[in-house]
């Protein structure tokens, strides 16, 4: 870990051709604040310094192929990876100096992160609630709530072990929403959940951002992230490409032209002329 008295990696700044993001006094006091983030795994480093501010109140999308770094990005901002070198704010309380309280701040969805699959959808979000030092009769409300909006009224007392991946991610969301966060950082939301669930899930995030909240959700979903999100960061090879307000980042094409471009270009389909029929 870095200390305070040395240096660190210049902050990302205003020009987007650069892999830079907009200037942060421009949306306020940055809800979620990363300086220099490294995570090696033996030889590879999985991430390479990457800095960077989420504006408070925004809806932020964090793209990139697979192996870019952005899970491991994400958990190190959530205080589930020790970084090896660099520091995560939120809501200016510094992550790893203060874990308890910033850890209050957040909301956390993690990708593949084992749950207590034992316990019903009910017993799970309540016990989120608990942990959370939350009142039983407000965990009761909001866990009724939270089941009835996310459609899973009826697998309430289900055991998670036996829902569905779609149901999981639902459920887990749940939990991540139950203290009513100022910041929710969700890896995968939608993967495998289906298209009526998926816009539910969209609209109460949309609600959240609008109430003031901040939400930081990684995709593979080019479409998804153009369309839901005002800001957006792309990832390649555990560093920042890219970063502004989806129409900076996009410069006049679709977000997924910009992806495909800033992630090495377009493959072709050249040696594979068995393929094609005669």
């Amino acid at each position: 870990m870095t200390s305070p008295t040395e240096p660190q990696d210049p902050i990302v700044t205003p020009s987007v051709a650069d892999g830079a993001s907009a200037p942060p006094q421009a949306y306020g006091p940055p809800a979620v604040s990363l300086r220099g983030l490294v995570k090696t795994f033996g030889q590879k480093v999985a991430v390479a310094g990457i800095s960077l501010d989420i504006p408070a109140g925004s809806f932020y999308g964090l793209v990139g192929p697979n192996g870019a770094g952005k899970t491991t990005l994400l958990s190190m901002a959530t205080g589930l990876l020790r970084p090896d070198a660099g520091t995560a704010t939120v809501c200016g309380v510094d992550m790893w100096t203060d874990p308890v309280q910033a850890k209050r701040l957040l909301g956390v969805l993690p990708d593949g992160m084992a749950i207590f699959d034992r316990l019903t959808g009910t017993q799970l979000v309540t016990y989120a609630g608990l942990l959370r030092g939350m009142d039983r009769e407000t965990v009761a409300s909001r866990t009724a709530d939270l089941m009835g909006v996310l459609d899973l009224r009826e697998a309430a007392d289900t055991l998670v072990v036996d829902y569905s991946a779609g149901m999981t991610k639902k459920v887990t969301l749940a939990a991540a929403l139950i203290h009513a966060p100022r910041v929710l950082v969700l890896d995968e939301p939608f993967e495998a959940v289906d298209p009526v669930s998926a816009s539910h899930i969209r609209a109460i995030l949309s609600d959240y951002v609008a109430s003031g909240g901040t939400v930081i959700v990684s995709s593979h979903v080019m479409d998804l992230v153009q369309r839901m999100c005002d800001h957006v960061a792309v990832v390649v090879d555990g560093q920042v490409r890219a970063a502004g307000t989806v129409d900076e980042v996009r410069a006049g094409r679709s977000l997924e032209e910009r992806f495909v471009e800033l992630a090495g270009g377009q493959l072709s389909g050249e040696g594979l002329s068995w393929l094609r029929s005669s």
